[in-house]
């Protein structure tokens, strides 16, 4: 079993059930799918920018991404309905629980004059982004072979009720907020 997973089920799930009091085990916050998405402006320019960040999702996440697309023409970006203009990844079971293993005990801590991530991006639902400015702080990348530094999003989406729950959820797994 992971190492996340296992720390998991055996000191946060019993935590958060004192700590919320709640009346039933199935009410207990888990997380139910990690996302990892890069949107790419400029693949409208450059088709081979596409590539690249779908292979370096590839390599951070060890799955294959999906291409996405524009879901409406909107003028001022010059942009057409159905043109590819991102890659995504959607991570669940044991894939999620080491790519969240590794995003808080080894990539967080190697961003530069890291001071923790801001506990105010929650959505009201109980879901939580990060938004990383480049690819390279995962220890998978090599340096010597991206074209281009580009930023990408991480979702963590839990069955939490509300952003309080969550953060306490994500919290006791260690991931590391900015205080004050």
């Amino acid at each position: 079993m992971n190492v996340m997973k296992e720390k998991y089920t055996k000191e946060v799930a019993p935590a958060l059930f004192k700590a919320l009091g709640l009346k039933n085990e199935m009410q207990i916050p888990r997380i139910e799918k990690v996302v990892v998405n890069i949107g790419l402006g400029e693949a409208m320019d450059n088709p081979k920018a596409l590539e690249a960040a779908t292979g370096d999702v590839g390599i951070i996440t060890g799955q294959k991404p999906i291409i996405t697309s524009a879901r409406k023409s909107i003028a001022n970006f010059k942009l057409r309905e159905g043109r590819q203009i991102g890659t995504k990844v959607t991570l669940r079971g044991d894939r999620m629980w080491a790519f969240l293993d590794r995003l808080i005990n080894i990539v967080l801590p190697r961003v530069r004059d890291f001071r923790g991530i801001s506990p105010n991006a929650f959505d009201g639902r109980g879901n939580y982004t990060l938004g990383l400015r480049e690819q390279l702080i995962f220890p998978e990348i090599e340096y010597d072979k991206i074209d281009k530094i580009r930023g990408m999003e991480v979702t963590i989406v839990t069955t939490a009720p509300n952003d309080d729950h969550a953060s306490a959820l994500l919290t006791l797994l260690g991931m590391p907020f900015r205080k004050g």
